[in-house]
């Protein structure tokens, strides 16, 4: 299934511009212009969020997508998509441009130099 919601999600962003998906944690990582602007776990698309866009997902009924680290519940700044954004591209465009945002917002960290 993933590989059909994953195509899906294509299509959806095809007017924004084309996204990537590469596997991680036992999901999807969502990729649009080199940067990771979602996940997908358990068959579910969760878009990346901040303080400024968290709001409007919240209100809008998402979840946050929830990860089990050693038996404790952590947060994550991703959070689920309302049913009508999967319906067609414009419907998807508001929610796929709050993730762009938010993740063009998150400062880049600097990578760790490999030792020689």
């Amino acid at each position: 299934m993933s590989q059909a919601l994953i195509e899906h999600l294509r299509d959806l962003f095809a007017p924004l511009g084309p996204i990537s998906a590469r596997a991680m944690f036992g999901g999807y990582g969502l990729y649009f212009d080199g940067m990771i602007i979602g996940v997908i776990l358990d068959e579910v698309p969760y878009f990346k969020t901040d303080e400024l866009t968290r709001g409007d997902f919240e209100a809008a009924g998402c979840e946050p997508a929830v990860y089990d680290m050693k038996g404790t519940p952590l947060q994550m700044s991703y959070w689920s998509l309302p049913d009508e954004a999967m319906d067609s591209p414009q419907a998807m465009r508001p929610w796929a441009l709050r993730a762009i945002e938010a993740a063009r917002r998150k400062p880049v960290k600097p990578r760790r130099k490999r030792p020689s």
